[in-house]
């Protein structure tokens, strides 16, 4: 399959995103290409990760002299303690700001790889090589590093760029369909917030992209969800205006992972499809989205099954755990919490413009139960 490449463009930085079926085998050659200074690498990887794709990726970085730290890949992983843990690893292999850090696994390991990256030295040399579903389509763009709080989810973190992206499709072959779906969610929210026919087409589609039965399909749902975040990513880098609506969903997602104890009892994907629905039911119920536009994005979950009915995953009596979490995500404002909403498929409302209080959104969850 022909490889493609993207350029995002920020403030800070530009950069490429490679994607291609087979790729993982030209990292070392991207590297000596674009960062012709580094002779030092580490790659921190996800434990879990099929032994014949690390072996693969390390085998193409066999010039430098490389490391090899695996992590597993938890919500708990992403703390202070993983995180100096690893710089201490670091500073001891004496790694300068002109080596290079690889990310090699799903998005906790993205997320804390650019962690640790941004503030080792105040700088090094950042690769990102996502393995997920999720992780392409969501995590790898965009520059957020994160790491959590007993407070809530990604509480702490930094804007940092990577130096470039390598997508490798081919990966994605070892992902149950948990995985795939938990991936999905992003590739939908993608759509409902800017793109009515790339929703369409999913309609169509997504069937094939979620069993991973079509190769072309699975690859150009990633390039167009990632041709979407990149646009919105390159207007406003640090998420001050046009990048909140990516958080389309994520404030109930926060919610609910939260109540679940950031557990795998309800992944991020899940937790995602289960807060789009609950955002586009609101946007429906205070008048925002036409009632046709609900009708489909419910067509939609249903013919593939997806998360969509908080009575599955919740009881009652855990409103309240909910509601705790989403009164503390990083976004709200004046003491409300603030929701992106959509007018339509394909269109949100306007920034900041729709906050309710907690009074307000403890009666809509109470009455999802109804």
């Amino acid at each position: 399959m022909e490889n493609t490449k993207i350029v995002i463009k920020t403030k800070s930085k530009s950069y490429p995103i490679y994607f291609g079926d087979r790729i993982l085998s030209t990292a070392g050659k991207i590297v000596k290409k674009r960062l012709p200074n580094v002779k030092k690498i580490v790659i921190i990887s996800d434990k879990n990760i099929p032994s014949i794709f690390l072996k693969k990726l390390s085998k193409s970085l066999r010039k430098y002299n490389l490391k090899i730290y695996k992590v597993v890949a938890k919500e708990k992983t992403k703390s202070f303690k993983v995180a100096n843990k690893l710089i201490e690893k670091l500073l001891h292999n004496n790694l300068n700001r002109s080596d290079c850090i690889i990310s090699f696994g799903g998005g906790i390991i993205g997320d804390l790889s650019a962690f640790v990256s941004n503030l080792t030295k105040r700088g090094i040399k950042f690769v990102n090589i996502p393995t997920t579903l999720l992780a392409q389509v969501d995590a790898s763009i965009g520059g957020k590093t994160a790491i959590n709080s007993t407070q809530g989810k990604n509480l702490i973190g930094t804007f940092y760029q990577p130096d470039f992206v390598l997508m490798d499709t081919s990966i994605l072959k070892s992902l149950p369909r948990r995985e795939m779906i938990n991936g999905y969610g992003e590739i939908l929210k993608h759509s409902l917030i800017s793109d009515r026919k790339f929703f369409l087409w999913l309609g169509k589609n997504a069937k094939k992209i979620i069993n991973n039965k079509d190769k072309k399909l699975l690859k150009y749902a990633i390039i167009q969800s990632c041709k979407i975040k990149a646009t919105i990513v390159s207007k406003d880098e640090e998420e001050k205006n046009l990048r909140k609506i990516l958080n389309f969903g994520h404030t109930f997602a926060h919610g609910f992972e939260g109540a679940k104890n950031f557990s795998t009892k309800l992944n991020h994907g899940e937790a995602v499809l289960l807060g789009m629905m609950m955002a586009s039911q609101l946007s429906c119920k205070k008048k925002l989205l036409p009632i046709n536009d609900l009708n489909l994005i419910k067509q939609h979950y249903l013919k593939l099954n997806l998360p969509m009915d908080i009575k599955t995953k919740f009881i009652k009596k855990e409103v309240n755990k909910i509601l705790n979490f989403m009164r503390k995500d990083k976004k709200n404002l004046d003491n409300k919490i603030n929701l992106i909403l959509l007018k339509k498929i394909g269109k949100t409302n306007e920034i900041n413009s729709f906050k309710v209080t907690n009074k307000e959104m403890k009666k809509f969850l109470l009455e999802s139960f109804n």
